[in-house]
């Protein structure tokens, strides 16, 4: 059935883009058996604009839909995921035209790689390991949000009094937080290795790990609010609020 927002906006340049409300798409992503990160990704049916290229589901929003509910929507039309594996983590404002049209990209994880059920917009649908996605043609608009989109691997290392206390078992807590986390530059991380550690234990490998995310390409990234902790941190060392992580729990 078709929405309100199904239609072409032009721009004072003569560029189309389509939405009549602005468009959106899901950035699924969900853990290989390597525990590294892989994104659905849909290539386009010929007939469609920009045919033949790789994206993300999506599509127009409608005018009482926000963005989230567009972005989810779009994804069970187009490639069969149910809502109820989804775990939206954000979202990224990644194209703004003169027109006032724009596309936002949703950011979600799941457990795993999902079954897709493509309909008559994809060519196929893909998981494809993040750092293989620059090998395919990729759909301009999505080519140009990408280097925002994709992932840093962070290490987080947690200090336990800022873990709510329903979560006893420490050992376990990192089966249950997200996987992709807002870093405070703008971009994404991918939470691959966490650690629980008291104060001390904290500082200590803090220190050694200073420099780590410049040399390895990784960030090494704390979740802490006890200012004796964050005033021994090297420059290196990424601060996150405990609402960025544990705000999920």
């Amino acid at each position: 059935m078709r929405g309100d927002g199904d239609g072409w906006v032009t721009g004072p340049d003569g560029s189309r883009h389509w939405g009549k409300h602005g468009a959106a798409g899901l950035l699924l992503r969900a853990p290989l058996a390597d525990q590294t990160p892989a994104v659905l990704l849909q290539h386009r049916a010929l007939w469609s604009h920009q045919g033949g290229t790789w994206a993300l589901p999506g599509g127009a929003r409608d005018s009482h839909e926000t963005t989230t509910h567009a972005a989810v929507r779009e994804a069970q039309e187009e490639a069969g995921i149910e809502t109820e594996v989804i775990r939206v983590r954000g979202e990224i404002l990644t194209t703004k035209a003169a027109s006032g049209w724009s596309y936002t990209t949703v950011i979600a994880d799941t457990e795993r790689p999902m079954p897709t059920v493509a309909n008559r917009e994809s060519v196929e649908l893909r998981w494809v390991r993040e750092a293989e996605v620059t090998g395919l043609l990729l759909h301009p608009g999505f080519e140009a949000g990408w280097p925002r989109l994709r992932t840093t691997e962070v290490r987080l290392l947690l200090d336990p009094q800022d873990v709510p206390a329903k979560h006893g078992d420490l050992t376990q807590l990192s089966t249950v937080l997200p996987r992709t986390v807002h870093l405070p530059d703008g971009t994404c991380g991918w939470l691959r290795r966490v650690k629980v550690l008291e104060a001390p234990q904290l500082i200590d490998r803090l220190a050694e790990s200073a420099g780590h995310g410049s040399t390895l390409g990784l960030v090494t990234a704390v979740v802490t609010t006890d200012p004796d902790v964050i005033d021994q941190l090297p420059s290196t060392i990424v601060i996150l609020p405990p609402s960025t992580v544990l705000g999920w729990l």
